[in-house]
Parts: structure tokens; C-alpha cells; sequence
């Protein structure tokens, strides 16, 4: 009986490997899977949470937020409002992504505004949407980062010398009259302000702001769709007013898409902002105004 070469018998050996192994992980365990995805109670999360919106095409994933603005990215008023996103140009799945800015961002560059000032702007646009007090500690009125850059004569300390709006581009008017005894200037393009120290002020705004923090700051995946109860109680009377129904059954949906702490003990509450807009026009349609209106 002649016997196959050694070299040979390893080859085949490791072909069989190969066969099993490709039977294995590339057939058997996917289709595993994929029938344990079936379960009821694990389908729709295996099918990536997909909702049904209220004209019964589907809307989206419950997992993933939406922007309820118009072509200009202006609110729509009969929605909830999600919060701010970096995902991209807001909220899309391919680039998930934070703004990589801390707190220390608080002077605005030419092409990019600073952290403090995107939360002041976005707490004023907020306050005046929904028809209350959007300041803040460290913001101007006109909801720029309320900051100075102050000049010494010692460099870095002794008398005050030049003090500077940093976010206040001329011909704006600076948000303080003077600083130390000395007028605060309005900030001039290509300005060198590197050698002025950084002083942050905080102004007369309350502690506790009406707008809360998740109405002014995105989320580290750009993704998230829930919003704070606070946030969704503050946006209710408009949503009554211009869907012509009674606050109490507008916090009555805003509880009905509220969910817990994960476990009773992680995070916060949160509720669903897509789920809970797909529920208002289910319930309280609103007709869509024409193109061009």
C-alpha cells in the first residue's frame, strides 16, 4: 500500500481545517444567529429598532435621534427639539462624532466659535423659542461667550493697561462698559490678543438656568435621542399651543416616553424625542406647511 507524503497528508489535513471551520463561522453560526434574532422580544432590536412614523412608512430607529428643523435649520415649531448633534451636519449614523471641545473653550478663532459661546448661542436662540430666560453665567446678551482679554503692565499682573471683548468683533458693542477703570474695547480682526490674560465673566445671570444643559450641549455620539424631562416640561407649551391641546395631555405623552435609570441606578431619565414627535402626529396631526408658504 504506498502511503501519501508527509507534505501531502499535512495539506490535507489543514483543507479539512479550513472546510470546517468555513461550515462553522461562515455558515452555521450566522444562520444561529440570525434565527436567535427572531425571538420574539430581540426581532426589532436585531432589525435596528426601526419605527413606524405616523403615515405608517417607516421613520427611523428609536436608538437613533432626528433634527426637527426646516431646510434652514430653523425649528419646527409643532415638534420637540432634540439637542444639539456633531454627528456630522446633525444626527447622521455614518459619522457619529463629538466636538471635541472642553471648557477651557471659551475664545472664538475665525473659523470656529468657541464651547462657551455655541452654549451661549444656543441657550438665547432656546430661551427666546420657547418664550423664556435663555442667559447664562459667562454669556453676553447678543449670546456670545462674555470674556475679556486683559492687558497688565507687568505682563501677566500689576495695573490694567488695555482690556479687550475677545468675542465681540468691532463695530459690536462690548457687554461691559469698563474693567478695573479701563473701557473695554470691541475685538478687531487679525488682533494679536495672545499676550492679554483670559478673564471669563460671569455676569447676572441665575445659578440655575431656565434652559437646561442638555438643550445647549450635544451628546459624544451625536446620536443620542433622548432628551432631559426638564428640557421636553420646558418645550410643552408650545407644543399645547400649536397643536391646539392642553398641557396636561402633552406631559402625559412627554411621561409615556419617558424611561428610568438603567437599573434603577445608571444615568438619568430621558425621554425619546422621535418616538414621542411620531406620537403627537399620531394623535394630534398637524397639517405640513406647503413648499414655498
Amino acid at each position: 500500500m504506498t502511503r501519501i507524503p508527509h507534505w501531502l497528508a499535512q495539506h490535507i489535513a489543514a483543507l479539512r481545517v479550513v472546510l470546517v471551520l468555513t461550515l462553522l463561522t461562515g455558515l452555521a453560526y450566522p444562520l444561529a444567529m440570525t434565527a436567535f434574532a427572531q425571538v420574539p422580544g430581540l426581532d426589532g432590536r436585531a432589525e435596528g429598532s426601526r419605527i413606524t412614523g405616523a403615515d405608517g412608512r417607516p421613520a427611523g430607529s428609536s436608538l437613533i435621534g432626528q433634527s426637527f428643523t426646516d431646510a434652514e435649520g430653523n425649528p419646527l415649531t409643532r415638534y420637540f427639539q432634540s439637542r444639539p448633534s456633531n454627528a456630522g451636519t446633525g444626527y447622521d449614523a455614518a459619522a457619529s462624532a463629538a466636538g471635541n471641545q472642553g471648557p477651557e473653550s471659551v475664545v472664538d478663532t475665525a473659523d470656529k466659535p468657541s464651547l462657551l459661546t455655541l452654549v451661549c448661542g444656543r441657550s438665547k436662540a432656546v430661551g427666546d423659542l420657547e418664550g423664556v430666560d435663555g442667559s447664562r453665567p459667562y454669556c453676553t446678551d447678543d449670546g456670545v461667550g462674555a470674556v475679556l482679554g486683559v492687558f497688565h503692565d507687568g505682563g501677566t499682573s500689576g495695573r490694567v493697561t488695555r482690556v479687550v471683548s475677545l468675542n465681540q468683533p468691532c463695530p459690536a458693542r462690548p457687554f461691559l462698559g469698563s474693567y478695573q477703570d479701563v473701557a473695554v474695547e470691541c475685538a478687531k480682526d487679525g488682533a494679536d490678543y495672545s499676550r492679554a490674560m483670559t478673564v471669563p465673566v460671569r455676569g447676572e445671570a441665575p445659578a440655575h438656568p431656565k434652559v437646561p444643559a442638555d438643550a445647549v450641549t450635544a451628546s459624544a455620539s451625536g446620536l443620542d435621542p433622548h432628551i432631559s424631562p426638564a428640557y421636553a416640561e420646558l418645550q410643552a407649551p408650545r407644543i399645547a399651543r400649536e397643536r391646539s391641546m392642553d398641557e396636561a395631555a402633552v406631559r402625559e405623552l412627554i411621561a409615556r416616553y419617558t424611561t428610568g435609570r438603567a437599573l434603577g441606578v445608571l444615568g438619568e431619565p430621558g425621554v425619546n424625542v422621535v418616538e414621542l414627535n411620531i406620537a403627537l402626529d399620531r394623535t394630534h396631526p398637524v397639517p405640513s406647511p406647503k413648499q414655498g408658504a
